[in-house]
């Protein structure tokens, strides 16, 4: 599970709350730009994934720096996104990438074991249909839907953390297969919901106005889409693929 999901603090205007929203053009403009970027990271991740699971000694490596892998994975994820209104906007992309490569060699282990070592390689391909599917419909209804997912989003992305912690109390304490598939599941629903909040706040105009830049908030929000795209694939991938049954 990737859980380097963090919002700044408020102290900008949002112009859901002021009532306002961007002209067509501007909105499209929104959007074309973070789904451009975060397109682009998912090519890049897909990359470093298939030269890393092709590859044993590789993934082992990977196993054997999991830990530094998974602590520089959560820094920075956080750090762009925390740091995103001082971070020039080319640094942020940058980061942002890097964030996605490493990210690639997380991936590229769970598609090394559902492909090669468990001889179960359909569960990457459902997973990954399942997961473009459930993420465009929920852009598509954030962008279109005239209702606010504010509230919704909120409590959503605080149910998000709690996940986290469940898949670690499951992982080092119940080791329970059972509750890993129910954990996976609940995580499918909580990141296809954030994802049409995060799509309705780019078209809303929200991160513009957070970060004050078109170009940093295309890389925000690109970061958010990529990261709730990435959570709902490796939670199809886990049910996909029995879950914590190793």
């Amino acid at each position: 599970m990737s859980n380097d999901y963090q919002y700044p603090p408020g102290g900008y205007a949002s112009p859901e709350r002021l009532g306002v929203r961007p002209v067509a053009q501007l909105s499209t403009r929104f959007l074309t730009d973070a789904f451009t970027w975060m397109f682009l990271a998912l090519l890049l991740s897909a990359g470093v994934a298939w030269f890393v699971g092709r590859d044993e000694n590789l993934v082992l490596s990977a196993l054997g720096m999991r830990m530094p892998l998974f602590i520089a994975q959560i820094g920075l994820g956080l750090g762009v996104q925390l740091g995103i209104r001082r971070l020039p906007a080319t640094l942020a992309l940058g980061l942002f990438f890097v964030y996605a490569a490493l990210m690639g060699v997380t991936i590229g282990v769970w598609v090394w074991y559902y492909a090669g070592y468990s001889q179960n390689p359909t569960a990457v391909v459902q997973a990954f249909v399942a997961a473009a599917a459930a993420f465009g419909g929920a852009a598509i209804y954030g962008v279109v839907t005239k209702r606010s997912l504010a509230s919704i989003g909120s409590f959503l992305f605080m149910a998000a953390w709690g996940l986290f912690f469940a898949f670690i109390v499951n992982g080092l304490l119940l080791k329970s297969s059972t509750m890993d598939l129910v954990l996976s599941a609940a995580g499918v629903l909580i990141f296809t919901v954030l994802a049409a909040w995060t799509t309705q706040r780019i078209t809303n105009g929200e991160f513009a106005a957070m970060t004050g830049s078109r170009e940093k908030a295309s890389v925000y929000g690109a970061m958010l889409l990529y990261i709730e795209f990435i959570n709902i694939f490796l939670m199809l991938l886990r049910i996909f693929g029995g879950g914590g049954r190793r």
